[in-house]
């Protein structure tokens, strides 16, 4: 295998490629070439305006922690961040004050900010900004696309009991609110991706998925990471039917996330919170799904022969992203299910 495609989200997406490119240069996948190509077709559904800058959080997740700048502790930001900016935002009463913008990550948004501003779209400035991340370390091995050019944003509507500014009784959030002010901790009603019925997909990344000879879906959110690349036009038919096997690994391990909200938007679109759920959510592409093999934690092995009657190659192993090396060998263990 010279060609590894890999659908991501922001931190568990970002960590398990950290892992993945460890196995690949340590030799240590099976049937996997030691100058291997991997392309990451990124998540832009969560990405957002604020200040006037544009803000692309699972891409720069991605960018940052390949590229070894990323907060270690908090696992997404600058390392050794000061807020300054923040701090003086709030001082004026400069609203959102529930996102931070660190100092050092400022430059990164002015930077795409002026490139958007001057006509470049998403694709070019994000392979300009590599330039800098990841082009050192990893030259043309290491691509990152967004899944579109396209302006698309999730939203998560709410119950909002405040009748008189919502008659319908709910009222509709950014994702980024719903996942960093409100934290996750009310009932998500409904996802709502705004722009994606009508988005085109990046360039370079149906060839990335046709011409893989592997395509992994790591374990991010499967509703507002992986689901939204899959939704944009055209990404899942090229996944239906690309010729290289289609393996997942779990985001749900022992009946909960490990980190984020996938259980409350799991639950928002009536998909079981299993990882025989999950992965009973995206099918086998022998029945119309988008896998040919699903990888579970060994928590969940019972949950293995519901996912063989479907026609999914499955099995049970540590699925904690605990360092580089453990999550190169749950990287191993995808590929030798399709192998």
């Amino acid at each position: 295998m010279r060609r590894i495609t890999v659908l991501s989200g922001g931190m568990g997406g970002a960590r398990f490629l950290k892992g993945l490119l460890h196995g690949i240069r340590e030799g240590t996948l099976p049937g996997v070439a030691g100058d291997a190509e991997v392309t990451v077709v990124a998540n832009t559904a969560d990405d957002i305006w604020v200040h006037g800058l544009k803000v692309c959080p699972d891409l720069d997740t991605v960018m940052y922690t390949l590229g070894d700048g990323i907060d270690p502790e908090r696992g997404w930001g600058r390392r050794d961040e000061s807020w300054s900016v923040k701090d003086e935002l709030a001082a004026y009463g400069v609203e959102p004050t529930w996102f931070g913008l660190g100092d050092r990550d400022v430059a990164t948004h002015l930077v795409r900010t002026q490139m958007l501003d001057a006509g470049y779209p998403l694709s070019q400035v994000t392979e300009a900004l590599c330039r800098r991340w990841l082009s050192p370390r990893f030259g043309t091995a290491l691509r990152l696309l967004p899944m579109t050019d396209d302006r698309v944003e999730t939203h998560v509507a709410v119950r909002d009991p405040d009748l008189s500014r919502s008659p319908s009784g709910r009222r509709v959030v950014h994702f980024q609110e719903y996942w960093i002010k409100l934290r996750a901790a009310v009932p998500a009603e409904a996802v709502v991706v705004v722009g994606l019925d009508e988005a085109t997909p990046g360039p370079g990344v149906i060839d990335a998925i046709t011409d893989a000879d592997l395509v992994v879906l790591p374990p991010s959110n499967p509703v507002v990471s992986v689901g939204t690349i899959l939704g944009v036009p055209r990404v899942r038919e090229a996944v239906t039917a690309t010729a290289a096997p289609v393996v997942g690994l779990s985001p749900i391990i022992g009946g909960t996330h490990v980190r984020g909200m996938a259980e409350q938007l799991l639950t928002s679109i009536g998909v079981e919170v299993s990882a025989a759920g999950v992965g009973l959510h995206y099918g086998a592409r022998s029945a119309g799904g988008v896998l040919d093999a699903w990888l579970v934690d060994s928590q969940d092995a019972g949950d293995l022969d519901r996912l063989h009657e479907t026609g999914l190659a499955a099995a049970a192993v540590p699925l904690l992203m605990t360092d580089d090396a453990a999550t190169a060998a749950m990287a191993g263990a995808a590929i030798r299910l399709v192998t």
